[in-house]
């Protein structure tokens, strides 16, 4: 009887490398295993249009074996700093260090984070190191100084829940400063799984300056606004005045009936401006948030 063979060379982490010989003809399938001590041949466990499946039970002395009770492998893991920098006249500052697992899609903690807080910076620094799941961490800072508070003492590294983004720690700074030293260890050890020289953006978050006259502000500036904003800015401002409750529905209604974007930018601001101071300066706090340059350019800012 003519028959063929093909030689597979079978290996993972349980089994030897060993070799084994497929033999076909009219006759059903046989596997030869050829190992150290002669040829032994196994009836396959089945058989398709494509393979041939063989039960092999015997285990390799070299495979990966863990006790359940031993510690955990480190991980690869990052570590991401977001900056919320002093807003003028204050000086105090806030620096929010993040642990996570490196699987995590970084545009993704961007995005969340800017949500939260749209003053908040990401620091880009080389985050990457390896941690410890369910071990404990602390972050120390140099130069030590009062005006300096890290929160909490200590903190667990958990690969597995962190689809929130929140903080690990959080650094408040009281006063201004230009750069300082991180060093992340794990509790109770002097030895740095991560250590960065930090410099911190001088720029200061700018807020609306306080006028004497919001109403004349905005009436002074009332042509340069409605020549000024953007059909979607305005549509913000538009949306975030009806949520506060600055104008009614049905002035919103009318807004939304306009469909020149002058009109209707001209329709709110005369409307505001008729409800008095409060209802000027919550108008110029949206303003502000939905578009600062516009801000800046009426001198609002």
């Amino acid at each position: 009887v003519h028959m063929t063979s093909t030689e597979v060379l079978v290996q993972n982490s349980l089994l030897n490398t060993q070799k084994y010989f497929i033999f076909a003809s009219s006759l059903p399938f046989q596997v030869a295993h050829v190992n150290d001590e002669g040829i032994e041949f196994i009836t396959p466990h089945k058989i398709t249009e494509t393979h041939v499946i063989i039960n092999i039970t015997e285990l390799s002395a070299f495979g990966n074996v863990k006790d359940k009770d031993s510690p955990p492998d480190p991980v690869r893991a990052l570590v991401l700093l977001f900056y919320r920098p002093p807003t003028d006249p204050d000086p105090e500052s806030v620096l929010n260090v993040l642990l996570l697992p490196e699987t995590v899609v970084l545009r993704d903690v961007l995005r969340t984070r800017k949500e939260r807080d749209r003053d908040e910076r990401f620091i880009e620094i080389s985050p990457h190191c390896k941690l410890i799941p369910k071990q404990e961490y602390t972050l120390s800072i140099s130069p030590e100084d009062d005006s300096v508070l890290v929160q909490p003492p200590e903190a667990e590294f958990d690969e597995e829940s962190y689809n929130n983004y929140l903080s690990s720690f959080q650094v408040n700074l009281e006063k201004i400063m230009k750069s300082i030293k991180l060093f992340l260890r794990e509790t109770n050890s002097s030895h740095s799984v991560w250590e960065r020289r930090v410099c911190l953006p001088s720029t200061a978050v700018r807020k609306p300056r306080r006028q004497s006259s919001r109403i004349s502000s905005i009436a002074r500036l009332r042509t340069c606004f409605i020549d000024g904003i953007s059909g979607p800015v305005l549509q913000s401002l538009l949306d975030k005045l009806f949520e506060k409750n600055v104008i009614t529905e049905p002035e919103r209604e009318s807004a939304e009936e306009l469909r020149n974007n002058r009109d209707k930018a001209r329709f709110v601001i005369d409307t505001v401006r008729k409800k008095g101071e409060a209802a000027s300066s919550e108008m110029i706090e949206f303003l502000y948030e939905g578009d600062p340059f516009l801000c800046k350019h009426l001198g609002l800012i």
